[in-house]
């Protein structure tokens, strides 16, 4: 179960810092950065609290510490359950 939602995070961490890069990059509305920014650093935490419960080496738990991209790192290396 913590797998699924672990799925669900890393999307959502990932799609959130794409979308504030892009914002960033083109139009910069400060509203936008503040709505996804909470978003982004709270799928963070949680990806890490979700990857370090998994039953996986550490090494692959420790990839969840990866900003952007780390749970979808651990996703693909964590074993299929």
């Amino acid at each position: 179960m913590p797998q699924r939602w672990l799925v669900v995070a890393a999307t959502v961490e990932t799609a959130t810092l794409v979308l504030l890069l892009a914002n960033l990059a083109t139009v910069h509305v400060p509203s936008v950065a503040s709505a996804l920014g909470p978003v982004h650093g709270f799928c963070y935490l949680v990806v890490i609290a979700l990857a370090w419960q998994l039953p996986a080496p550490t090494r692959v738990r420790a990839l969840s510490l990866v900003p952007a991209v780390g749970g979808l790192l651990v996703v693909r290396a964590a074993p299929a359950r």
